[in-house]
């Protein structure tokens, strides 16, 4: 039942192990038990890990030794103690720490009828030292009335709790402390809790099951960093609702494939959530699409990273998936470069072409999804995206290409990621830039024009969408077909005539 939290990262070189220390873990009936101690040096925070009851060789100094003493129980039921110790290593020395000394970790809230059980929470000691609060940890997890702490008031120390409660939502509190608290506990009212609903989706991810969660993330790291509450865990599509204490939190999700095989995932935008607040964060909403990187021009070469070319965009461009690509760079009737690219296992594979005199010139990339050894969903969506930048470009000047992104936001679909038989779906399109940092000159474009397509035959015929602007963004109204699945097209040019065609096919599906 318990998990062992305990993290090492020993940095630089010892110095001569002059003297040792020996941990001893006692259990709450006195009992010497088992555990794997962590050993921080303060205040270099050079960690060691080591089993209870066995001589560690160290320099003389000052050290933390912390662990999680966890026992087993009746009938699979156990307890955890978790506890640590600020020692003087001179010579042979000599520590226990005893269960028995343990504090229960309470968590009150005033919980509606649907929840019966007790509170599951998850806590950790943290060694503060370096700068780094959060670094060196042994903490573990129980419900409420199996899970203590042993007191000790030592700011060298820090404690982190977080309590679940789960019915029909699930209600979160958080709460860190300096040192280990003569009694952990803390009392919350639902009337001061932020709100977080999860809307999970299905048919653009590469497996069918989504883990989700939410991790602590405080603006300054303290003991509570990343400790994190489960929401749900299972097929999508799937809504459901959590109710934090205000502060900063991370939501996350984790897939996985037909086989239980992780196979993609990722962090969404932090969120800082004040009390009664309400969010929603997405997960898999259609339409997934390149996000980020764009075509550059430096030392006589048009370079582009093909990263982040199929991604969810609530989730954010470094956990896009990987794909496989082939990308052409043109003059005229001249192809200049052809290269085929894989982003699995290869990091950001990059297209570099040598260019020697200013001109128009032509960029096609043609992704598909890309994962060696998993099987994807049947009739997953977004399977496929091609750009087509048409650009005027000079080697002696360097810049990011005068072009766009386009990110297409169907309105009206259900948790399928489907829309209607035969009905109509506005699409909200609109033309971004990107981002590629300051090493080159990224020039301010406008998009002059935006035209949109819609295919229901996997992009052999397009029928042309009413377009309408809107503020800086555009409404196209697409009609459905009747079943199968629809692609998207999107044309935007500026006043110079650079121009963007982006197509996602298996944009949506019908349902």
């Amino acid at each position: 039942m318990a998990a062992l939290l305990a993290s090492a990262a020993a940095g630089g070189a010892a110095q001569a192990a002059s003297s040792s220390l020996t941990v001893t873990t006692l259990g709450r009936h006195g009992v010497k038990v088992a555990t794997t101690v962590t050993v921080v040096a303060v205040p270099s925070g050079q960690t060691y890990r080591i089993a209870s009851g066995k001589r560690l060789s160290l320099a003389a100094g000052r050290y933390i030794a912390m662990t999680d003493i966890w026992e087993h129980g009746t009938e699979g039921l156990g307890t955890d103690t978790i506890g640590a110790q600020v020692v003087r290593v001179s010579g042979s020395t000599s520590v226990t720490l005893d269960a028995r000394k343990g504090k229960p970790v309470k968590m009150s809230l005033d919980t509606p009828a649907d929840v019966t059980g007790p509170p599951r929470i998850s806590a950790q000691v943290c060694a503060a030292v370096s700068n780094m609060p959060d670094a060196f940890s042994a903490g573990g997890w129980n419900y409420q009335g199996a899970l203590y702490a042993i007191p000790n008031s030592s700011k060298l120390l820090q404690f982190g709790y977080m309590a679940q409660w789960t019915g029909k939502d699930s209600y979160v509190a958080v709460k860190n402390a300096t040192g280990i608290p003569t009694a952990p506990s803390a009392t919350y009212k639902r009337s001061g809790l932020a709100t977080v609903h999860f809307s999970v989706r299905s048919g653009t991810e590469m497996g069918e099951q989504v883990h989700t969660a939410l991790q602590a993330e405080p603006k300054v790291d303290d003991c509570t960093t990343d400790l994190m509450a489960d929401v749900r865990d299972e097929n999508g599509p799937y809504t459901a609702t959590v109710h934090v204490t205000p502060g900063t939190w991370q939501p996350r999700d984790d897939i996985s494939g037909s086989d239980g095989t992780g196979v993609s995932g990722g962090f969404p935008k932090v969120r800082t959530l004040k009390a009664t607040q309400n969010f929603t964060q997405y997960f898999g909403r259609a339409v997934w699409s390149p996000m980020h990187y764009l075509p550059m021009v430096a030392q006589h070469e048009v370079a582009f990273i093909p990263g982040a070319m199929i991604g969810d965009p609530d989730v954010g461009a470094d956990d896009a998936d990987t794909t496989k690509e082939t990308v052409v760079l043109t003059k005229g009737s001249t192809t200049v470069k052809k290269q085929t690219l894989t982003q699995w296992g290869t990091g950001d594979a990059e297209f570099v072409a040598g260019i020697h005199s200013a001109g128009w010139y032509q960029l096609t990339v043609d992704a598909h999804r890309y994962h060696p050894g998993i099987t994807f969903p049947a009739g997953m969506l977004s399977s496929r995206v091609t750009l087509d930048w048409h650009f005027k470009a000079d080697p002696a000047k360097s810049m990011v290409a005068p072009v766009f992104l386009t990110r297409f936001l169907p309105t009206g679909l259900n948790s399928r990621n489907q829309a209607a038989p035969s009905s109509t779906t506005t699409v909200d399109v609109s033309a971004g830039r990107g981002s590629q940092g300051p090493d080159l000159r990224f020039t301010t474009v406008t998009a002059k024009a935006v035209k949109v397509w819609s295919s229901a035959d996997g992009g052999k015929t397009w029928k042309a969408a009413t377009v309408r602007h809107s503020g800086s963004t555009w409404q196209a109204t697409v009609h459905n077909p009747a079943s199968g699945a629809v692609a998207l097209r999107s044309e935007v040019t500026d006043a110079a005539g650079d121009r963007s065609v982006e197509t996602v096919y298996r944009a949506y599906a019908i349902g």
